[in-house]
């Protein structure tokens, strides 16, 4: 059984950084697409990022290139968001998502939250001004 633990999340001022962390356990994660999607209230889930199994291809949604970074340590089987400039409407929980198997990150996202199949909780995150 796959569990993604997430982490990392809090309170900070616009402008300010937080590192998210994405803990899974279960099976080993290193061939599998990760992500970040987050949810504001009243707002759809929405997609972040995702990186590839080794790590080598990123996908960031056009609004973040440049303030959040994705990366992973397949032997900590880990992922992780660090996010830096934050605004006011980055404000939501941040959750953590991974694909069944080896599945290419083009097919993987253009199934949307579909192509993912395990999801952590979530990790609250507030910007305040």
């Amino acid at each position: 059984q796959v569990q993604l633990v997430e982490s990392g999340g809090g309170l900070v001022q616009a402008g300010g950084s937080l590192r998210l962390s994405c803990a899974a356990s279960g099976r080993s994660l290193s061939s599998h697409v990760m992500a970040w999607f987050r949810q504001a209230p009243g707002k759809e889930r929405e997609f972040v990022v995702a990186i590839t199994g080794n790590g080598g291809t990123k996908d960031y949604l056009d609004s973040m290139k440049g303030r959040f970074t994705i990366s992973r340590d397949n032997g900590k089987n880990t992922v992780y968001l660090q996010m830096n400039s934050l605004k006011l409407e980055d404000t939501a929980v941040y959750y953590c998502a991974a694909s069944e198997g080896v599945v290419p990150l083009t097919a993987v996202q253009a199934m949307g939250r579909n192509g993912y199949v395990y999801w952590g909780q979530g990790t609250q995150v507030t910007v305040s001004s």
